[in-house]
């Protein structure tokens, strides 16, 4: 991730993870969506080893802990880090934290990692490839990798001032936006599902589940809430397995 993206979760830590209402109890996959708890996309997690890839504020990672992981969260956020260790620490849970690039995982040994979890994160990354070919390395041959960013489709509505919403952007305008969740937020890369799909194939993923889930249902809305959201994808979410070696 750049250091300008960094920089702006450093200056800013807090304002996503209020607005947002990240319990710990469960793993998250974006606002306002279904959970872990209803999608049930990463499988048992007693036991295993998981990278939780931009673990931000460690809610997902605290969530993983206390199901019985071993989890390892990188974030390029010292900011954010230092929140994940006081969330764990209350949690009174044990986490691995590493403050670095999130396509640079040299630290891991090759398949050696049994989830991979990318929560909303890859979103912030301009070279997915070769975010996907860093996590391909450490995963375990047939282990997954589950994540989540924003839908092609809402780049295209989401600061859309009118609701029905209007097409305001073009679908093929590879240029990043920024402040998508706050203002002062980051760059977010329109990843289109060519890009996502061709950059797991190849890498060597075999896909399994791509979900564009709708708003959970019976819950209180995040802060980053809009109406816009009812009618269009906020989300994309992928399951894919690591192929070969």
């Amino acid at each position: 991730m750049p250091n300008d993206a960094a920089d702006a979760w450093d200056r800013f830590p807090d304002p996503y993870q209020e607005s947002a209402h990240w319990p710990a109890d469960v793993v998250h996959f974006g606002p306002d969506l279904p959970s872990e708890a209803d999608l049930r996309l990463l499988g048992e997690l007693r036991g295993r080893r998981v990278l939780d890839l931009g673990c931000g504020s460690g809610q997902n990672s605290v969530a993983m802990a206390r199901a019985g992981a071993t989890v390892i969260g990188v974030d390029s956020s010292a900011g954010q880090l230092a929140a994940a260790r006081a969330l764990a620490d209350s949690a009174e849970v044990r986490l691995e934290l590493r403050h670095g690039d999130l396509a640079d995982l040299a630290f891991l040994r090759a398949d050696s990692v049994d989830i991979v979890l990318a929560a909303d994160v890859l979103g912030y990354v301009e070279d997915l490839g070769r975010a996907l070919r860093q996590v391909h390395r450490v995963l375990k041959v047939g282990a997954p990798l589950v994540l989540s960013l924003p839908h092609p489709a809402w780049y295209l509505v989401a600061q859309a001032p009118t609701h029905p919403p209007v097409v305001q952007r073009s679908y093929f305008d590879p240029s990043p936006v920024g402040g998508m969740l706050f203002e002062g937020a980051p760059p977010c890369y329109p990843h289109r599902l060519a890009e996502l799909f061709g950059g797991l194939v190849r890498s060597s993923y075999r896909l399994e589940q791509v979900l564009e889930p709708e708003p959970a249902v019976g819950v209180p809305r995040s802060g980053t809430w809009v109406e816009t959201a009812n009618l269009v994808p906020r989300m994309l979410l992928v399951r894919a397995r690591k192929e070969g070696s």
